[in-house]
């Protein structure tokens, strides 16, 4: 268990920005992630007739697209108590078995952290 006031402010911000995410597109979850260069991405979820796509999976692809080698931290803003393991393989997937998956509430306290192995 981690609370956000022991974050470091660069996961303290990858956080704001999910639960920003979250808030402003009326979405269950919000999600960023931050790239080995330090560049975030932000997204939410994503629920189209044809396509369904988790926060967390929306910001790994984002970060994908956009040209990111590897993921520093990620970061999930939800009402759920666990990360997915779809969510935790899209993370390992570009980050690594020891990449950190922040799960906060949607007040923004973290109470979960796990790597995405």
């Amino acid at each position: 268990m981690t609370q956000s006031t022991g974050l470091d402010p660069e996961d303290r911000k990858i956080v704001t920005l999910a639960r920003s995410a979250r808030a402003r597109n009326g979405v269950p979850e919000g999600a960023a992630v931050r790239d080995e260069t330090g560049r975030t991405y932000v997204a939410g979820t994503v629920a189209l007739e044809s396509l369904e796509l988790s926060a967390l999976q929306t910001a790994v692809a984002m970060a994908v697209a956009s040209g990111a080698k590897s993921l520093e931290a990620a970061a999930v803003v939800s009402e759920a108590d666990a990360v997915s393991d779809a969510d935790r393989a899209a993370v390992r997937d570009l980050g690594g078995a020891a990449t950190p998956v922040l799960l906060a509430g949607p007040d923004g306290a973290v109470h979960t952290t796990v790597t995405a192995g």
